[in-house]
């Protein structure tokens, strides 16, 4: 019997920490935590202390045995604060590790997102790739990869054709195993052309096309801590896997196809194994199926069209919001988290959540989201997680 449920725990005095669960007393467990600095006047060391203090104190206590895969922190000012967390990261590392400058919008200086999983086998791999092995599937994690390429453009592209090599190199193809990335933009607006040309124009050379399929992205304002970095990626694959578990999300009576505007990536996509379903909501905003920005300049109206949409791509997967793990809020303007954060808070009390200030990529969008979930199903003809 699986038992999927959300908890929220009050970790310290300096931290607060919210927990999903995804239970299965045989097989593999998987968590996502998110844990929220909460002394806005601490040092950023002591802000930094407080939060890998309470990520280890839930490791060894409310999720004994269970072990990180992805981490993702979130900064205020990565080029005064990365190199210290990665010399700590350094002596603790233990999974795929992100780190991004995107601010919590609670006034702090970090945050932190680690999915956890129980009942796997994990390792480095030489290519960089972080490999997490249950059963008949190995998954593939990679955080924070980038180069220094002359523009957003030449960044791109050899992000995504290094990453095709590594998944080559594990037996592995863009078009059939990559579930997810990430694609963090220094200065968006300027910059993100550059990433949906370069984007582009490699996936036709790996059959992603309108007539094929793309992979489910979020794409999203973001800095590196070395100012020559403009665009940095996380991705996520599995090896193992048959074309048929692997479904795409439309929702078309919300959203129209992304190729529609001259970009290429999924709205949503669902995985089916023998025992769940796992789903992976892109970034979302409020959008019209004509492509068209909803309710310019209503940071409320906006939000709550953003919901409608990621409902419905949910609910193209049999899923609610009640199976999502995590949800991640991108704000392009930090005056509106009071009135975002109560929206959620009233709406999904329950939900772990994380708001940080990281521009979308069309400036009329004020707000945009992003979610993992998982559900319990049965399907003997597929071996499970």
């Amino acid at each position: 019997m699986n038992n999927n449920k959300k908890q929220q725990i009050k970790q310290s005095e300096n931290t607060y920490t919210e927990v999903f669960k995804f239970e299965v007393k045989e097989g593999v467990s998987e968590y996502h935590v998110m844990i929220h600095a909460t002394d806005v006047r601490a040092t950023y060391a002591e802000q930094m202390n407080a939060v890998v203090d309470a990520y280890f104190q839930l490791r060894e206590n409310e999720l004994k045995g269970a072990v990180a895969v992805f981490k993702r922190y979130f900064l205020s000012d990565a080029a005064n604060q990365a190199d210290m967390l990665l010399a700590l990261s350094a002596e603790n590392s233990d999974c795929a590790l992100s780190i991004v400058e995107q601010a919590p919008l609670n006034g702090t200086k970090i945050a932190l997102w680690v999915y956890m999983q129980k009942g796997v086998e994990t390792k480095v791999l030489h290519n960089g790739l972080f490999e997490v092995k249950h059963g008949s599937y190995r998954h593939l994690w990679g955080g924070s990869s980038f180069n220094r390429a002359a523009n957003s453009e030449y960044q791109t592209r050899l992000l995504l054709n290094d990453y095709v090599m590594q998944l080559v190199e594990q037996g592995c193809k863009l078009a059939n195993n990559c579930i997810r990335t990430w694609f963090f933009v220094q200065n968006v607006d300027v910059n993100y052309a550059g990433v949906v040309k370069a984007r582009n124009e490699v996936f036709v050379t790996q059959n992603l096309t309108e007539k094929t399929h793309y992979i489910s992205s979020t794409g999203i304002g973001g800095r590196h801590a070395d100012p020559k970095v403009a665009v940095q990626m996380d991705t996520y694959a599995v090896d193992g896997l048959k074309p048929e578990q692997i479904h795409f999300l439309y929702a078309p009576t919300h959203l129209n196809p992304t190729y529609e505007y001259g970009v290429s990536f999924e709205r949503g996509t669902y995985v089916d194994y023998g025992d769940r379903r796992q789903v992976f909501i892109s970034g979302t905003a409020s959008i019209n199926n004509k492509g068209e920005v909803v309710y310019p300049g209503d940071i409320r109206k906006q939000t709550e069209r953003m919901w409608e949409n990621v409902e419905a791509l949910l609910k193209e997967a049999e899923c609610t919001f009640d199976d999502l793990g995590q949800m991640i809020v991108y704000l392009r303007d930090m005056a509106d988290y009071t009135v975002v954060k109560e929206m959620y808070d009233k709406r999904f009390p329950d939900t772990p959540k994380m708001f940080v200030h990281a521009s979308v990529c069309r400036p009329g969008w004020l707000i945009e989201m992003e979610c993992m979930g998982v559900k319990s199903i049965e399907n003997k003809d597929l071996a499970s997680y």
